[in-house]
């Protein structure tokens, strides 16, 4: 058999074959080295995106950061005496625990009355800026917001419980932040006295005709009431009210209770000390901040200044309950301070013009009715439940 291969043209393949393997090392060599210069290219790009993403990544956490290490400083005025019991001190608490929160991030500086704001003058300071914050109490801005005196407290009104769960629970925090919107404000309850006592007078009442004619210092709905009766209510500072007291300016003053009543030392010029405090049977304080700074503060920050004023408001609550009793035994065992309640004609003709005054209010300010309405009726369901619990309780104790 003839294993000579067949060729039908007669053609000699021998040096082509021959070209065609010398080139194939030189061929492998070439498509090896493209290869590897691929991946170094890509290697180095790599390299290069995992340095800029890294640089990218720290330029974005050393930003983060230092947003997270500014420091916001903020003032706060007050209509009370630095450092006074009670009052005062609901803003340095709060002061305290925001700085705490925040790791030093929001610094509040408190600032007593007088000290760079009159004690009257805090709600314009804050609406204008002039101030970040401060701490008041809300009925003192009647004449610029009739409806205000619902926020803090009103004659025969909610306790201090009550209005809290109002405020908190039933819309009447809403609608007071809706009101003070319009004066660049964001309100915040800002601790709550609890029951105040009747106030101190020179000398003693028997009946409804010896308030004729008198001067007390009696702010809110409790001053308009009082005039009605005969009296005449006077509006003046704290830090002013025992001078005004004791050079006759006025005949009375009501204040807030045992704990402040005895650091003020109103039983070395009045004698005569009056309950209950049927014009203030739960008065709340209230934090303000100018709606500009609130709004400029990150969203944590907002967080931590709402849960530091609610924890102010329980706190305030917490030491009223627990010193006034002691505050009053003193008054009335170590001072001789004489304690009485007020006469049944008194209690019946303040109610009766209580009525009337608010009648007037709710008739000639839409926002007073609207915030009245809310309130009156979550007083009316609030009560019934308390007349079953809290008031019954009170009966069996005694």
């Amino acid at each position: 058999m003839n294993n000579t291969t067949h060729n039908p043209r007669g053609l000699d393949f021998t040096p082509l074959v021959i070209l065609l393997l010398s080139a194939a090392p030189v061929l492998m060599a070439g498509l090896f080295a493209w290869e590897k210069s691929k991946h170094v290219t890509l290697e180095t790009v790599g390299a290069q995106h995992a340095v800029n993403s890294t640089a990218g990544a720290t330029a974005v956490n050393n930003a983060a950061n230092a947003v997270a290490t500014e420091t916001i400083e903020w003032k706060l005025a007050t209509s009370w005496p630095k450092n006074f019991p009670g009052l005062g001190m609901a803003p340095e608490y709060l002061a305290e625990k925001v700085n705490a929160m925040s790791n030093g991030r929001l610094k509040i500086t408190v600032f007593g009355a007088n000290e760079i704001v009159p004690p009257l003058g805090v709600f314009d300071a804050v609406s204008n800026g002039s101030v970040q914050a401060g701490h008041s109490g809300a009925y003192y801005w009647k004449g610029k917001i009739p409806a205000s005196v619902f926020f803090t407290t009103i004659p025969f009104g909610m306790n201090a419980q009550e209005t809290n769960a109002w405020l908190y629970e039933g819309g009447g925090l809403e609608l007071w932040r809706e009101i003070y919107a319009k004066h660049n404000l964001v309100p915040f309850p800002g601790g709550n006295t609890g029951v105040q006592m009747g106030g101190w007078f020179n000398k003693s009442i028997n009946s409804l005709s010896d308030l004729k004619g008198m001067r007390m210092r009696i702010p809110g709905l409790g001053g308009e009431v009082f005039k009605r009766i005969g009296g005449e209510p006077v509006n003046i500072p704290g830090g002013e009210l025992f001078t005004s007291l004791k050079s006759g300016v006025i005949d009375g003053t009501e204040w807030v209770g045992p704990y402040n009543d005895l650091t003020f030392g109103f039983h070395k010029i009045a004698s005569h000390y009056y309950y209950p405090g049927w014009h203030e049977p739960g008065a709340n304080l209230e934090f303000i901040i100018n709606k500009a700074a609130w709004d400029a503060l990150p969203a944590d920050l907002q967080s931590i200044v709402d849960v530091a004023t609610q924890a102010v408001n329980q706190q305030l609550l917490n030491e009223y309950t627990a010193r006034n009793n002691k505050a009053l035994q003193q008054l009335v065992t170590d001072h001789k301070v004489t304690l009485s309640p007020f006469p049944k004609d008194v209690l019946t003709a303040l109610k009766q013009a209580s009525e009337t005054v608010m009648n007037e209010l709710v008739s000639s300010d839409a926002d007073a009715k609207r915030v009245y309405e809310s309130y009156r009726a979550f007083s009316q369901q609030v009560q019934q439940y308390h007349d079953v619990s809290e008031v019954a309780n009170y009966r069996l104790r005694d």
